[in-house]
């Protein structure tokens, strides 16, 4: 299976573009409860909550990344994200095993 990148959109709901720092890990959760989108993915930090959610509008999805709804059927109930770019309007993450996702995070708390 090839890499898979995702837009970040909703941000300025939450905290801004303040939680996004490039190479951070972020975890992508299954908003089940949704009632405005049936395949809504959170973006979650821990202590944090959530800080957007992965796009799913054509409007909204940056060229060269997948959807929510491309991407929901490929995980259980989360998974992970590392950031790759910032813009001024959301982010791009690209997906990471949770092997991975907890061997950067327990790096970055040295």
């Amino acid at each position: 299976m090839g890499k898979h990148y995702v837009t970040i959109t909703g941000q300025n709901h939450y905290l801004g573009m303040k939680p996004f720092k490039v190479r951070r890990i972020v975890k992508l959760v299954k908003d089940t409860e949704n009632e405005f989108d049936s395949e809504a993915i959170r973006v979650k930090l821990p202590y944090i909550g959530t800080i957007g959610y992965v796009a799913n509008s054509c409007h909204t999805v940056f060229l060269g990344t997948c959807s929510a709804g491309r991407i929901y059927d490929s995980f259980e109930n989360d998974t992970y994200g590392r950031i790759l770019f910032i813009t001024h309007s959301g982010a791009i993450a690209e997906l990471v095993s949770k092997e991975e996702a907890e061997k950067e995070m327990s790096l970055d708390a040295l």
